[in-house]
C-alpha cells in the first residue's frame, strides 16, 4: 500500500465556514490541506468533510493522524 506524502509537520489551523470540504489524503496537493486532484494515478482519494457551523479547525497535513482529517498531534512523533 502506498504511503501518503508528509505535506507539513504541523496542522493548518483555519476558521471554516459551514460547507463541504475535500481534504487531501495523499499529501501531494499544492492547495494543502485541500485536494487539488494531485492524487490522480495513486490509490488515494480525498476525504469529504462536512462542517456544519462556522468554527476553527486544525486540519492534518502530516497525513498520519488517527483522527483524519483533523490533527491529533501525530506530527510531533515524526522524524
Amino acid at each position: 500500500m502506498e504511503e501518503p506524502k508528509i505535506a507539513e509537520k504541523s496542522p493548518a489551523v483555519m476558521e471554516m465556514e459551514a460547507g463541504v470540504y475535500n481534504w487531501c489524503a495523499c499529501g501531494r496537493s499544492t492547495n494543502q490541506p485541500f485536494c487539488n486532484g494531485s492524487h490522480q494515478g495513486t490509490s488515494f482519494t480525498p476525504m469529504s468533510v462536512e462542517i456544519k457551523e462556522k468554527k476553527t479547525v486544525a486540519w492534518c497535513r502530516c497525513k498520519n493522524s488517527n483522527a483524519k482529517p483533523f490533527c491529533d498531534g501525530s506530527h510531533l512523533k515524526l522524524k
